[in-house]
């Protein structure tokens, strides 16, 4: 298929089989997808999260407004942010930059300033904020990655992010759960799966100015 195709083939999965797992090249895929996620200044201020373990998807139903795909599905994704954000991450980013790109201090120097003190300028509510958008930029990516390689998918937003933390102990790692991504096999049963997609008009999303 090609990108419209697959994303036409796309919907947000109701329930799963519960019998079809994804192979570990798939799971990998996306990892690297995730990792290849446009973030702003490149900062990939994110960590993805990947559950294999009934007993914990399981558990995190409940604290998902009790939706079955995230037990059914083959794998549960979480995508986090880190809770406290600072310079020192960027410092990270610019080191890592120098050590991939070998790039000179005098080049370097002037943006990590500037970025140095965007970064102090704002409170940890606002960061957060910041990072939280970066989330739904890698929610995006996966979305089309999944589509691409008929994976299934249903993203939600509908969770309690305090529960998960809790479940997965995620403060030990300053992290916090921001979105989640339940994948796999979309079920023959599935009430969605044949329904015809809806979507506005082209005329009524798209404003061309020539």
């Amino acid at each position: 298929m090609n990108v419209i195709e697959s994303l036409e083939w796309r919907y947000a999965v109701k329930k799963f089989d519960a019998d079809k797992s994804l192979t570990e090249n798939q799971i990998t895929t996306l990892k690297k997808a995730f990792n290849l996620t446009a973030t702003s200044y490149g900062l990939q201020p994110l960590k993805l999260v990947v559950i294999k373990n009934k007993d914990i998807q399981k558990e995190l139903v409940a604290h998902s407004w009790n939706q079955p795909q995230v037990l059914e599905a083959s794998h549960l994704l979480v995508i986090c942010i880190q809770k406290t954000y600072d310079k020192e991450e960027v410092t990270k980013y610019f080191n890592l930059v120098q050590k991939i790109r070998n790039t000179p201090d005098a080049i370097i120097n002037p943006f990590k300033k500037f970025l140095t003190q965007e970064i102090e300028k704002k409170t940890q509510e606002e960061l957060l904020a910041w990072n939280k958008n970066q989330a739904y930029l890698a929610l995006g990516n996966l979305l089309t990655v999944c589509a691409s390689l008929q994976i299934d998918a249903c993203p939600m937003e509908g969770f309690i992010p305090e529960k998960y933390d809790e479940v997965l102990e995620l403060d030990k790692h300053n992290l916090t759960s921001t979105l989640v991504l339940p994948v796999g096999y979309r079920a023959n049963d599935d009430y969605m799966k044949d329904l015809k997609k809806v979507r506005k008009n082209l005329e009524e999303v798209v404003l061309e100015i020539n």
